[in-house]
């Protein structure tokens, strides 16, 4: 990524940041460091820029990179072509925008055989250059000349109309119109929908966008992610574009002379150009800026839900029975330990008869006992609840919390090939159980073992530019990971594959070191990793953990690079490093003034002393049980009104998705949030959030349940004066006229899948 100081200025004002502040975050990606370590370790070189700015910054330096890669191609295209000058290398140069840039090159662009260009063949460009000029010459007249039916130009009306081609492409390629109908476009265009002939009974479920409109300008990222995937299957045609005689006017003030002849000539090209190229062109382009701005507010709440999820709150290492539950092929068992290890494995069948819901009773108590089980994890699939209620009303001879965990992706781990790896002797089964259990203790070190799009916390997600997303992500992971750390001795290669400087291969390596040489005693022991070199090190060390290792700081979130100065800290105090983790009041006494240097500040030092007093802190949630309502287990237990708990699965741009304990999530749609005006759910709700909710409607034959965090369903929300916008009726958001908006049922088999 080539940095330059043009770059720097810009990204500087667009994101109100000292340019100072933008050149060392670009200075430090270039040599290699991750956004966690900028963001934890490099606070005095950016000014203490967050993990969100300084990922701001990459991303922006990365487009402007590969708009100088676009530039340079431009720039050598037209040389080869004989066509480039001062000016236009200037225009090039100055272009801010791909769309600009490509306006500029799209006159000398490489072309296939157009109208205009069998009409240059023709011999016509004079008589389009001469109409063109508008200076009240007779087009008849000066078309006459031009006949020449070994050219096929037959007549004054054939020759005219290679005229109007290809003024029709200078129209088209112009960049002051293209530059004015996009503004056009952006601000005023219509979507249209309208069903495909004789699509109405297969695709149902787009029913809403059947006939439908509304402004590209303000369209939810949900309702075009849904007319989109509804073009795709052939179920819907979609058209956007403003109204026609606007983008004519437009064009008609720019190229339209006089009321002569010659004017009435490009009048018609202009016409011609506009239904024919121009209009095309322009939408192609809105049809990507609303799709890249539908993909990033999806991906953006995708990102969000998977965060929280990363970060739910962790068991901890506990002996976990793991339970994947089911009815006829019974429920698959797993006991592990501590660490996560399986000790024993069976299939109890608690669901087909008296006789074998003994045995299932017995073995369970069995299990508990004999592996001394301090919690079971059961899976919130195909019998679920019935298999959580029945280990519930069972005597163990010391506790155990029962817990019903989200299993959402593990059938993807246990048939994938880090299973098989992990547990080669294992049926897919026992693998999911494996994955239940352990999702329980750390859902974290779980859940970065399966695709993120395999979650299932995302609206679109297979809609979206699977680039991006996988970038957007793949951030949201390391960002996780990193920010809670990574105990090294215990860590899987999956997990430590997201640790800062690392990445699959020197994962790899960390643990085949660990279990050639045993577990690692210091930080200082990774050095000796093959192919972890100091770069390596440096971005990796602070992320790692060693507790119980031969240096205290080893367990905290110290740098290494850092160790120094505690020592320094600790000798000032006449101290250990031990004591003065230990001694607040040693900290307390502590002036951390004296130890600023020219490369270390006060927020270094600052971090420094919050590690020395809680090292190696976990930044999640103390793990709170929930428990759903007793007596509710199936759809048809519901009822209209019901009152009940539920933890939130899903946000998305309309709702949020709500488990109640019946397996089928309900969903609180957004008119239903709050008592307030929601703008955006993502603001009043999170995934993995403990809500109460009411039953407001249920319909058994399509299992959807509809739900209400208000304190009386149904009831409008208190509204908020809207932001001051554009009163004009053609280009307010929502719908066009009186028909109602779009519920976009999410039920409708649209989201997520």
């Amino acid at each position: 990524m080539k940095m330059s100081i043009s770059h720097i200025k810009k990204i500087s004002s667009e994101l109100n940041l000292k340019n100072s502040q933008v050149d060392a975050v670009a200075v430090l990606l270039e040599d290699g460091a991750t956004v966690p370590f900028i963001a934890r370790y490099r606070k005095e070189a950016t000014g203490s820029l967050d993990e969100v700015v300084v990922t701001a910054i990459r991303d922006r330096l990365q487009q402007l990179s590969d708009l100088d890669q676009r530039r340079t191609f431009i720039l050598k295209s037209l040389e080869e072509q004989g066509h480039l000058n001062d000016e236009l290398k200037e225009s090039v140069m100055a272009a801010e925008t791909l769309a600009v840039l490509e306006d500029i090159y799209l006159p000398y662009r490489p072309k296939r055989r157009t109208r205009a260009s069998i009409a240059r063949e023709k011999g016509l460009e004079p008589l389009a250059e001469l109409i063109f000029e508008q200076n009240g010459a007779d087009p008849l007249k000066a078309a006459a000349d031009f006949i020449n039916p070994d050219k096929a130009v037959e007549t004054i009306e054939d020759a005219l109309a290679g005229a109007r081609d290809i003024i029709a492409e200078i129209v088209n390629e112009d960049q002051a119109a293209r530059s004015k109908l996009r503004r056009l476009y952006f601000s005023r265009a219509i979507i249209h929908s309208r069903v495909s002939s004789g699509k109405e009974i297969l695709g149902a479920k787009y029913r809403d966008y059947f006939d439908w409109q509304e402004p590209a300008l303000t369209v939810p990222s949900h309702r075009m992610l849904a007319m989109r995937r509804g073009e795709k299957e052939d179920i819907l045609n979609l058209s956007i574009g403003p109204p026609e005689d606007e983008a004519i006017k437009i064009l008609e003030g720019l190229f339209v002379k006089t009321d002569d002849e010659d004017s009435a000539q490009v009048k018609l090209a202009v016409h011609d150009s506009y239904k024919r190229l121009l209009s095309r062109s322009m939408e192609t382009e809105t049809r990507l800026a609303t799709k890249e701005r539908a993909d990033r507010e999806a991906i953006k709440v995708f990102s969000d839900n998977l965060r929280e999820l990363l970060l739910a709150s962790p068991l901890g290492s506990k002996r976990i029975m793991g339970i994947d539950p089911g009815y006829r092929t019974g429920c698959k068992i797993v006991c592990l330990d501590r660490q996560g290890m399986v000790e024993y494995h069976d299939t109890i069948y608690p669901h087909t008869s008296e006789k074998q819901r003994r045995e299932a009773a017995f073995k369970i108590q069995n299990f508990v006992a004999r592996f001394r089980i301090e919690a079971i994890a059961v899976g919130n699939g195909t019998a679920g609840r019935e298999t959580e209620t029945f280990i519930k009303n069972l005597d163990f001879a010391h506790p155990v919390n029962v817990i019903l965990v989200n299993e959402s992706g593990a059938s993807i781990y246990s048939a994938s090939e880090t299973a098989r790896k992990e547990f080669p002797d294992l049926d897919l089964t026992v693998r999911g159980a494996v994955s239940i259990g352990r999702r329980l203790m750390d859902p974290l070190s779980e859940l970065v073992k399966i695709d993120p799009k395999s979650i299932g916390v995302g609206q679109y997600q297979h809609d979206v530019d699977q680039s991006d997303l996988k970038q957007s992500l793949d951030d949201i992971v390391v960002s996780c990971v990193n920010s809670v750390g990574v105990e090294v001795n215990r860590a899987s290669v999956e997990l430590l594959t997201y640790v800062s400087g690392l990445g699959p291969q020197l994962a790899k390596n960390v643990v085949a070191y660990r279990e050639q040489n045993g577990p690692f005693a210091s930080r200082a022991l990774l050095k000796k990793v093959p192919r972890l070199g100091p770069k390596a090190f440096e971005q990796a060390a602070g992320f790692l953990r060693i507790r119980g290792g031969q240096n205290p700081l080893d367990a905290s979130a110290v740098h290494p690079e850092s160790y120094h100065i505690v020592s320094a800290m600790a000798n000032d105090m006449k101290s250990t490093v031990t004591d003065l983790m230990q001694n607040s009041q040693l900290r307390k006494n502590t002036d951390i003034k004296r130890y600023v240097t020219d490369k270390v500040g006060l927020p270094t030092l600052m971090d420094i002393l919050k590690e020395l007093a809680r090292p190696g802190r976990d930044p999640r949630r103390v793990f709170e049980n929930f428990t759903f309502a007793s007596d509710i287990e199936k759809i048809s237990d519901l009822e209209n009104g019901m009152k009940l708990p539920g933890i939130v699965t899903n946000v998305t741009a309309f709702g949020a998705f709500v488990d109640i304990g019946v397996h089928q999530d309900g969903l609180v749609h957004i008119s239903e949030l709050s008592d307030k005006f929601v703008k955006n759910p993502a603001d009043v709700i999170k995934v993995q959030q403990k809500v109460e909710v009411s039953v407001m409607e249920v319909d058994l034959e399509r299992s959807r349940i509809s739900l209400s965090m208000k304190k009386i369903p149904g009831k409008s929300p208190q509204k908020v004066k809207p932001t001051p916008r554009s009163t004009n009726p053609k280009i307010r958001s929502g719908n066009i006229g009186k028909k109602k908006t779009p519920f976009n049922n999410p039920f409708a088999d649209l989201l997520g899948s």
